[in-house]
């Protein structure tokens, strides 16, 4: 899948695929603007890619010190870029694991 494939599943679908790892599930319901579903997937996924969108998440909701202890677990510097710009990163990255 394409990121403007994923783009478009935002706008046509009501759930996510369900083979899709929960961090990409979490992404596509922060997309779909459901930041409270897209959270409690995060929160539940242990693997760095998921501490990853719990950050970006956190970002989104303005909370930068929550935000810095994801990005630890995650392994990842804490962003300072744009929002979509994290995004589009976090994004393809979870694309390339498919």
């Amino acid at each position: 899948m394409r990121p403007d494939e994923f783009n478009h599943s935002v706008h046509t679908a009501h759930e996510p695929p369900a083979p899709w790892p929960a961090a990409l599930r979490a992404l596509w319901w922060m997309a779909k603007g459901d930041w409270g579903r897209a959270h409690g997937i995060a929160q539940g996924d242990a693997s760095a890619e998921g501490s990853w969108v719990h950050a970006h998440l956190h970002r989104v909701e303005g909370d930068e010190a929550n935000a810095g202890y994801w990005y630890a677990r995650a392994g990842r510097a804490h962003a300072d870029g744009s929002l979509e710009a994290e995004r589009s990163t976090i994004l393809a990255a979870l694309m390339d694991q498919l």
